[in-house]
């Protein structure tokens, strides 16, 4: 009988946070900029330069920890992680390994399989690491330390995860939470959220761990989950062949669908880890603990609670509405304008949703505002416009941000609301179409839909459905 295989899998995410400065100096987070443009003496390490912490990184660091159920080290402090790279002008890293500021954990996640809880192990602050950019044609590396700095907290998970379906979830709980925050837009195209994947299989039923790997390089759900199923297949092939897995670091290129070995994998103590003599201890009072834990926010399934309670709209749009901080902040924001909480969260679930998956943008790239939206929900309700033009004026309004009310009086797109003129319309209709009017009074009740649209057409789209059926009603 062919032997069943367990996969374990726990995971360091590491997430940029929001700051507008970096941890330890005075230049720029923002993404992109000219190469080394966001940089200075301290975050390019030159002698002399020394370090400052940014306290805008603890409070994010503690509010992170605090919603995820970790114990908060009141007395933590900085170390230097040694390694020589070109991206790491100081030769060292700035992180924490002895007194982490958040400890033992947990998440709730729920799959196919049901609820499990998961654990956090810890949680710490360090700085990321520059950017290299390798160069074929030149043949050589540059480095970009625009990025080197910027703050970053490290996830680091137990090894409790044993699917890819589990890992997903685990992520999207951390995002979810994190953006809730505030503390980072998480968005793992740009690299504010990044997962490295430790992974090892063993029998079924056995209680030792195997042997780990741990897989960088992966910047999205799709290649998180390729390359587990990968690595699972690699590691089982390798045991079933009767070889051993070496612990490693191994980089996973999605591309090809395959990963290969960076370096054999190091432990703390290859790193020399010691004690930060720049950086003072960090003493969090129980004053300022309790600061940080009274601005927490609503979190998604209070929001649930409420929503069901306040508002007339399914469980469904609950769902997809809460799943997101920013699409949640403008239903409430549109509704408390306009009132009409299922007509907002129709726009969103219906317009919205279909052009955030034809544009491949998260709900975070939404620009529109809740003022422009509950204006254009105003004008439906006023027949100002019919719902057709209102789809068009929205596509327009999600892209550039329009106020509806100027580009409708702009464009001349308001209904015709003129019965006059539109009677005048239908009766041209009926007059061009005597086969349709024929079959309505045969009693093809559908022939009136034709003469409708035919209607709408010679009125350019800008007449009231309901008005031109009620016309077409009465001389028919």
């Amino acid at each position: 009988m062919a032997k069943q295989y367990e996969t374990v899998i726990g995971l360091e995410v590491h997430v940029e946070l929001a700051t507008k400065t970096k941890i330890f100096c005075g230049c720029s987070t923002a993404f992109g900029g000219a190469p080394n443009t966001h940089t200075c003496p301290v975050c390019t390490g030159m002698p002399g330069s020394l370090p400052v912490l940014n306290k805008q990184v603890v409070n994010y660091a503690m509010a992170v920890g605090l919603a995820t159920n970790c114990t908060i080290t009141q007395y933590c402090k900085f170390d230097r992680k040694n390694y020589f790279y070109p991206d790491n002008p100081q030769n060292y890293q700035i992180s924490q390994l002895y007194l982490p500021i958040c400890r033992n954990g947990h998440v709730e996640i729920e799959t196919s399989a049901g609820k499990k809880s998961v654990g956090i192990h810890e949680i710490h602050m360090e700085e990321d690491a520059g950017k290299l950019i390798h160069d074929e044609w030149e043949d050589c590396s540059l480095v970009d330390y625009n990025r080197y700095c910027v703050p970053l907290i490290e996830i680091v998970s137990e090894p409790d995860m044993r699917s890819a379906e589990e890992v997903i979830a685990y992520l999207e709980k951390l995002r979810m939470i994190v953006q809730y925050l505030g503390a980072s837009d998480c968005k793992l195209n740009e690299g504010s959220m990044r997962a490295d994947v430790n992974l090892s299989v063993r029998e079924v039923g056995a209680e030792a761990f195997g042997t780990r790997t741990e897989m960088k390089n992966l910047n999205s759900f799709r290649a998180i989950t390729r390359a587990i199923a990968g690595e699972r297949e690699r590691q089982i092939g390798l045991l079933e062949s009767g070889h051993q897995v070496t612990q490693e670091t191994r980089r996973w290129d999605d591309a090809k669908e395959d990963s290969y070995a960076m370096r054999s994998k190091e432990d703390a103590q290859d790193y020399r880890y010691f004690p930060d003599p720049d950086l003072t201890p960090v003493y969090i009072s129980d004053a300022w603990l309790q600061q940080v834990r009274d601005s927490q926010p609503e979190f998604r399934e209070e929001k649930i609670a409420r929503y069901q309670k306040e508002f007339d709209i399914p469980e469904y749009d609950i769902g997809i509405i809460t799943d997101s901080k920013h699409l949640a902040d403008l239903f409430e924001e549109t509704v408390a304008i306009c009132g009409q909480p299922k007509k907002v969260s129709n726009w969103l679930m219906g317009e919205t949703l279909r052009l955030l998956k034809e544009k491949n943008m998260d709900p975070e790239d939404i620009v529109f505002s809740p003022e422009n939206l509950a204006k254009l929900i105003g004008l439906v309700d006023s027949r100002a416009v019919n719902s057709t033009v209102a789809k068009e004026v929205f596509e327009v309004m999600f892209d550039e941000d329009i106020d509806p009310e100027n580009y409708v009086e702009e464009k001349g797109l308001k209904t015709v609301n003129d019965e006059g003129a539109l009677r005048k319309t239908v009766e041209d209709v009926l007059a061009a179409n005597p086969q349709s009017v024929a079959d309505y009074r045969n009693g093809k009740e559908k022939a009136i839909g034709f003469l409708v649209g035919q209607t709408m057409k010679a009125m350019k789209g800008k007449a009231d459905p309901g008005m031109v059926n009620k016309v077409l009603k009465e001389l028919l």
